[in-house]
C-alpha cells in the first residue's frame, strides 16, 4: 500500500526489456485490441438491468443512493402516480428528506394518514410526526405522538426510541428491562453509570449487547471487579473480553465461568498469548481428557503439539488429530511430515501420501500439490506439472488454490501443444471460478471483452448503479427501513432484533454486513460478509454456499461508495473507473480516514509527500491538502495511478505494482522477470506483497466489472451454465 514516489524526477531503467515485456503481452491476446473501441462508446443513459435478483422490486428504492435534491422531482411523481405501496414509500420518504431541511409543514402534510395506509411503518410514521412537530415547537403534539407509539406499538423498537426520547427516568427503566439490546437504551445506561459506575445489572448489559461498541472494554473491567458475578455472568463477561482481543483478561473470566469446550479453549488460548506456557498446556490437556470429542479440542491438540519442547513430543498429539478429527488431518499431517522428514523419511513419504489421497480434499493437500507442480513446471516439465495441479480444482473446489491450478493447467497444455485441452481449463475456470482474478486471465486469454494488462485502462463500460438488496434476516419494518435508505432507524431497528450476534446465523451474519455497509462502515462490512465463506459446519457451509450463488452477495463484498467521485475523477484521467475502484478497496476497504503505517491517507492511500509533489502540477496549493477528503484522496491518487500508467506504456499490470512497490523495484523487475508471458511475469514478482497487490486489484477489477457491467454478467453467466471439464493429462 506504499506510494514510494518520493521525488520529482524518477528515474526509470526500462528501455528494451520493456518494449519487450509490452510485445509478449500484446501477443498473448491479439483478439483482445479488436473490441477495444466497443467499450469506448458513451453510457447509457438508462443501463441494462443485472440482475432482478439484486433488486427489490420498487421504483422508490432504486431512487435511494440519490441526494433529496435529485430524487425529489422523481417521488412527487411516484407519490402520485405508482401503486399504493410505491406511494407510502414515496410519502415516507420526501417526508423524511424535508424533516432533514427542517421544512416541517409540508412533511406533516405528506405524513397525514400515513400510518394507517403504511403499517409496516406506523410508528415510525408517528415518530416522524414528532420530530417534525418538535422542529415547529409544539411539544405537547410531539410529546403525544410518542406516548401514541407506547400505546399502540409497545413491543416494536420504535417503542425504545419513544421512551428514549420523552426521557422521564421510569420510561427509561421500562426500556432497560424491555429493550436491551436497542442502542438507545445503551445510551441510557451510560449516563447512568457516569453517575453512579457501581451498577452491575447495567454493566452486563453493556457486555452482553454493546461488547462492540467503542467504549465498552473499561465498563467490563469495571464488571470483573464484582466478586458476586454468577458463572454464566462471567460468561459474558469471558466474551466481551474476547471479541475485543482482550486476551489477558479473558483467562481470569472464564476460568470463573462454565465449563464448556469453548470456554476451556479461550482460557487456554489467552494463557498462550500472554506467555504462560506451562498453565496454557495444563488448560488444554483439561480440555482434551474432559471433551475428547468436541470441535475445540481438534484445535487444542494442534496447539499441545505447536507447543511442544522436543519436536517428536508433538507426534501423539497430531496422531489423535489425524485418528479423530478428519476435517483438522491435513494440518496435523503437515506438520507431522515436517517433524519424520528429520528423523523418518519413509514415515514422511508415508504420511504425504496419505495426504494426498485420503485427506485429498483438505487445504494442505491442495497447498502440497501445488508446491510440487511449481517445481515441475519450473523445471519445464510441463505435463507433471499438470498432472500435479489438475486434482487440485477437483477435490478442493473451495481453496483459494483451485482457480490458479485450473488456469495455469490450461498454460501448461498450451506450452505442450494441446490448444483445445487449454481452452477447457480456461472455460473450467471461467465456468467454476467467477469470482477469481484467475477467472479474468482465463477470459482474457480465451479473447473475450474484459480488458487485459495493456487494454484495461482504455476500458469504459457501462455500469449498473447500485442497488440495496434485501437483507437475508430481520423483520419486515427493519428491511422497509434498510431500503429506504433510513439508516440510522434500520441500524436501531436491526440491533434491537439481533440479539444472536455472538453465534449468528449465515443469513444474520450477512444481514450485520449489509448493514454495516449502510452505516458507511465499509472495513467492517466487507470483512463480516467475506468471513461468511470460514463457516464450518456442513449446515452453514450449505448455506454460505447458496448464498455464495446470488449476485447480492457479491455485491456486498464488492461494494460501490464513492461512485460519483470515482467516476468522475477516471474520465478526467482517462483511467477505467472499475480499475480506480478495485485498487481503491484493496488500498482502503473504502474507508477514508484509514492511515498506514508509512503514513500513507485515505482511501487510495497517497503519502502526503506524493500529494505534495503532484499539488503544483495540477495548479494546487500545496498547503491545504486534506488527504482525508474522499474527493481529494480520489482526485490526487487518479493523477498518480494516470502518471504510472504513463511510465509503463498504459501496461496496468506494471502500473499498478509500481503504485505498490515504487517504480525503482518495477524496473529491476522489467529488466530480470520473464518477459514473454505477463501472467509469469505476475507469479515471478519476489515482492510477495506486490505479488498479490497486483492479483488482487485486477481480481477486484474483475469482480466489480462482472457484477456492475450487463454485459460481463451475462457473459459469465453463460459460462457458468455450460459446466466443462478440466482436461486430465
Amino acid at each position: 500500500m506504499l506510494k514510494k514516489l518520493q521525488t520529482k524526477h524518477i528515474s526509470l531503467i526500462v528501455g528494451a526489456g520493456l518494449c519487450a515485456f509490452l510485445a509478449g503481452a500484446i501477443v498473448s491476446a491479439p483478439e483482445i485490441g479488436k473490441s477495444v473501441s466497443q467499450w469506448l462508446k458513451p453510457r447509457k443513459t438508462q443501463p441494462e438491468k443485472l440482475s432482478e435478483e439484486s433488486k427489490a422490486k420498487s421504483p422508490v428504492f432504486a431512487l435511494v443512493s440519490q441526494s433529496p435534491q435529485e430524487r425529489g422531482a422523481k417521488l412527487q411523481a411516484l407519490k402520485e402516480a405508482s401503486k399504493p405501496a410505491d406511494q407510502n414509500r414515496a410519502r415516507y420518504l420526501l417526508a423524511s428528506d424535508l424533516i432533514e431541511q427542517k421544512q416541517a409543514q409540508p412533511a406533516l402534510k405528506l405524513l397525514d394518514g400515513l400510518d394507517r395506509d403504511y403499517p409496516v411503518l406506523a410508528p415510525y410514521v408517528l415518530l416522524k410526526q414528532a420530530q417534525a412537530h418538535e422542529i415547529l415547537g409544539q411539544e405537547g403534539k410531539a410529546s403525544d405522538l410518542r406516548q401514541k407509539v407506547l400505546k399502540d406499538y409497545p413491543k416494536e423498537a420504535a417503542a425504545a426510541k419513544a421512551l428514549y426520547l420523552i426521557g422521564v427516568p421510569e420510561y427509561q427503566d421500562k426500556a432497560i428491562a424491555e429493550f436491551p439490546s436497542h442502542p438507545l437504551t445503551w445510551e441510557i445506561i451510560r449516563k447512568r453509570l457516569e453517575t453512579n459506575p457501581n451498577q452491575p445489572q447495567l454493566q452486563l448489559v453493556l457486555a452482553k449487547y454493546a461488547y462492540d461498541q467503542p467504549g465498552t472494554v473499561p465498563v467490563v473491567d469495571q464488571l470483573a471487579k464484582n466478586s458476586t458475578l454468577k458463572p454464566e455472568e462471567w460468561d459474558i463477561v469471558g466474551t466481551a473480553y474476547w471479541e475485543n482481543n482482550e486476551f489477558g483478561k479473558v483467562t481470569t473470566a472464564y476460568a470463573k465461568g462454565t465449563k464448556t469446550p469453548r470456554n476451556l479453549y479461550r482460557v487456554g488460548r489467552g494463557l498462550q498469548v500472554s506467555g504462560k506456557r506451562a498453565e496454557a498446556l495444563a488448560v488444554y490437556q483439561e480440555l482434551v481428557k474432559a471433551f475428547p470429542e468436541a470441535r475445540e479440542t481438534s484445535t487444542a491438540l494442534l496447539r499441545l503439539a505447536e507447543m511442544a519442547t522436543v519436536r517428536k513430543d508433538a507426534l501423539p498429539y497430531l496422531d489423535q488429530v489425524i485418528t479423530k478429527f478428519p476435517d483438522k488431518a491435513g494440518t496435523a499431517l503437515v506438520e507431522k511430515v515436517k517433524i519424520l522428514q528429520t528423523q523418518d523419511q519413509k514415515a514422511a513419504s508415508e504420511a504425504t501420501k496419505l495426504l494426498i489421497t485420503k485427506y485429498a480434499n483438505s487445504e494442505e493437500a491442495a497447498e502440497y500439490r501445488w508446491k510440487i507442480a511449481q517445481q515441475k513446471a519450473k523445471a519445464k516439465d510441463y505435463k507433471a506439472a499438470w498432472q500435479w495441479a489438475e486434482p487440485i480444482a477437483k477435490n478442493n473446489p473451495n481453496s483459494i488454490l483451485a482457480p490458479r491450478a485450473s488456469f495455469w493447467v490450461g498454460k501448461w497444455a498450451a506450452k505442450l501443444g494441446k490448444k483445445e485441452e487449454a481452452k477447457q481449463a480456461y472455460e473450467y475456470t471461467l465456468s467454476n471460478f467467477p469470482h477469481s482474478y484467475y477467472s479474468w486471465r482465463a477470459g482474457a486469454t480465451l479473447g473475450l471483452n474484459v480488458g487485459n494488462f495493456n487494454s484495461v485502462r482504455q476500458m469504459n463500460p457501462n455500469l449498473v448503479p447500485f442497488q440495496r438488496p434485501v437483507p437475508t434476516a430481520g423483520s419486515e419494518t427493519f428491511k422497509e427501513l434498510y431500503l429506504l435508505g433510513q439508516d440510522r432507524d434500520a441500524w436501531l431497528q436491526w440491533q434491537t432484533e439481533f440479539q444472536n450476534k455472538m453465534q449468528p446465523t449465515v443469513a444474520e451474519q450477512f444481514t450485520e454486513g449489509l448493514m454495516q455497509l449502510a452505516k458507511g462502515e465499509n472495513i467492517l462490512g466487507i470483512n463480516t460478509v467475506s468471513k461468511l465463506e470460514d463457516r464450518e459446519t456442513p449446515q452453514e457451509q450449505a448455506q454460505y454456499q447458496a448464498l455464495s450463488k446470488q449476485v447480492t452477495y457479491w455485491q456486498a463484498r464488492y461494494p460501490f461508495p464513492y461512485q460519483k467521485e470515482i467516476e468522475q475523477w477516471s474520465q478526467k484521467r482517462q483511467l477505467n473507473p472499475l480499475l480506480v475502484t478495485g485498487l481503491m478497496r484493496q488500498e482502503s476497504h473504502f474507508e477514508p480516514k484509514v492511515r498506514s503505517t508509512a503514513g500513507a491517507v485515505g482511501l487510495m492511500q497517497v503519502l502526503p509527500s506524493t500529494a505534495k509533489w503532484i499539488a503544483p502540477q495540477i495548479q494546487l496549493d500545496s498547503t491545504k491538502i486534506n488527504l482525508e477528503n474522499p474527493n481529494e484522496n480520489i482526485m490526487f491518487g487518479t493523477w498518480y495511478l494516470d502518471h504510472t500508467h504513463e511510465q509503463y506504456r498504459n501496461n496496468s499490470m506494471l502500473a499498478i505494482a509500481s503504485y505498490n512497490a515504487g517504480p525503482g523495484n518495477v524496473s529491476k523487475w522489467v529488466q530480470t522477470l520473464p518477459k514473454e508471458d505477463p501472467d509469469e511475469f505476475v507469479e515471478s514478482i519476489p515482492f510477495d506483497e506486490t505479488k498479490n497487490y497486483v492479483r488482487q486489484v485486477l481480481g477486484n477489477y474483475w469482480n466489480y466489472l462482472r457484477l456492475y457491467n450487463s454485459e460481463t454478467s451475462q457473459l459469465v453467466g453463460k459460462y457458468s451454465t455450460v459446466h466443462p471439464q478440466l482436461p486430465v493429462q
